[in-house]
């Protein structure tokens, strides 16, 4: 219920000018928006000239969404959400579709809530819309491939889940989107190829595969400027992304046993070769992991320009090969950033099979001075104690710091380890560090509510 302090007997929101009233009521459900008319004759059809729609109609009869519709009288739409499980009735899904491309909706976003929306074929209209700029489709699996030719001309962010693409009708969706700038894909299935090379002004491309994908994705995106590929599987190939300065990679592997050394060679470090513009890179912990196999296998890394690093990682000895080499082959790393996360990961063991099928024995590369720690690894196995996991972040810091001459600022995002006296503990091992580093450390217990302190360089 909307409410306000009385001035003059007129309550100060009822006196407000209806534009601003307008921008109030486009950030509720529109069916929110529509009680609203009951509070007085001033509020009667405010919400109907409200240019945004959010409209859920899972437990809506369809008439009433029709009638909602048809008292609607703003002359255009900026925005119009509509989530819906009703795929059995297609009629009144394509009309509401069709009401939104009539009223020139600039934003149009459709989440489908249905296990029959396998069935379901977006119309022929739909895909003619010279004013949406911004389309997000969320669906189960509902196909978007365009019989006819694709014209959406204003259109510059993109962002489809769950939807099935053939290649074919994704380059369709690319031509006729001349002046897409961002596209986004979640858990999207059949495309093999990202030919993205036609599109000058696409800068930023996200993909989150499901784990279910198989097959190679190439990319090529000669004009990409920053690329996120999370939780997607190997191989994966980078054939042409030249202009990225900026790279997010948490990639997984599905079975350690079918790769190769070659492998390593040509996907895993060839990725990092190929971006080698790039000077804002974040990095997960299994493809860390992955480096560090090339890395105990030899496999030479390239040199990379980064200057911002992010590792999002546990602390554990099988991604300390990886990082080690990775930081001595970045000579121009300003800033490192190591954010903590209990996630995921590969097992010890299966690292070990991997490196005993290639005649390497695990215990001596896991010994190796790359490999561990500073101090034996005996001793940060056998850490106990409530200093435990203070020590343990130290020491994760302290080699780190050791592989790097460039470093100007360290920041520790610490998610899932220390309790509050671990965290003091911590504080204090830091200063040590920072000052026998030269380097400027900055730690904080989580992303949302973080207590950090700062040591600045001498």
């Amino acid at each position: 219920m909307i409410t306000g302090d009385s001035i003059d007997g007129v309550d100060f929101i009822s006196s407000l000018p209806d534009v601003i009233l307008h921008h109030i009521l486009s950030s509720v459900p529109t069916k929110s928006a529509i009680r609203t008319s009951l509070l007085s004759k001033r509020w009667r059809y405010v919400w109907s000239e409200t240019p945004s729609l959010s409209i859920d109609c899972r437990r809506t009869d369809p008439n009433s969404i029709d009638k909602t519709l048809a008292f609607f009288s703003a002359p255009k739409i900026t925005s119009f959400h509509l989530c819906t499980s009703l795929l059995n009735r297609i009629d009144p899904l394509n009309s509401w579709i069709e009401f939104a491309i009539s009223h020139d909706a600039e934003k149009l976003s459709l989440e489908f809530r249905d296990f029959r929306v396998r069935d379901y074929k977006f119309p022929d209209f739909f895909y003619t819309n010279s004013s949406v700029k911004q389309l997000l489709v969320n669906s189960g699996s509902v196909d978007l491939i365009p019989r006819c030719s694709v014209s959406w001309t204003s259109l510059k962010n993109l962002s489809l889940s769950f939807c099935t693409l053939s290649d074919e009708s994704f380059l369709k969706i690319l031509s006729g989107s001349p002046l897409l700038e961002s596209l986004e894909l979640l858990y999207c299935a059949e495309f093999m190829c990202l030919d993205l090379s036609q599109s000058p002004r696409l800068k930023r491309l996200d993909i989150d595969r499901s784990d279910w994908f198989m097959g190679q994705t190439k990319i090529v995106a000669p004009h990409l400027h920053c690329l996120r590929l999370r939780h997607s599987r190997l191989p994966c190939s980078l054939v042409d992304v030249s202009s990225l300065t900026e790279a997010d990679l948490n990639i997984y592997f599905c079975d350690l046993k079918t790769l190769t050394t070659g492998f390593l060679q040509h996907n895993v470090v060839k990725m990092l070769q190929m971006l080698q513009n790039v000077e804002k890179l974040t990095i997960g912990g299994t493809f860390l992991q992955m480096l560090s196999l090339a890395a105990l296998c030899g496999v030479p890394f390239p040199t990379l320009k980064v200057k911002t690093l992010t590792l999002e990682t546990m602390i554990i000895r099988s991604v300390i090969p990886g990082i080690t080499k990775l930081l001595r082959n970045t000579p121009g790393l300003r800033k490192l950033t190591i954010h903590t996360v209990k996630g995921s990961s590969i097992s010890e063991l299966h690292l070990n099979d991997y490196l005993r099928l290639h005649s390497l024995k695990q215990r001596q590369c896991w010994r190796s001075k790359d490999s561990v720690f500073p101090g034996s690894l005996e001793t940060i196995s056998m850490l106990v104690g409530k200093h435990a996991e203070s020590n343990l972040v130290a020491l994760f810091m302290e080699r780190l710091l050791k592989s790097t001459k460039s470093l100007e600022t360290m920041v520790v995002l610490l998610v899932g380890y220390l309790d509050a006296s671990g965290f003091e503990e911590l504080l204090a091992m830091a200063t040590t560090l920072s000052h026998n580093n030269d380097v400027s450390v900055l730690i904080k217990r989580s992303y949302i509510k973080c207590v950090s302190n700062t040591f600045p360089q001498r």
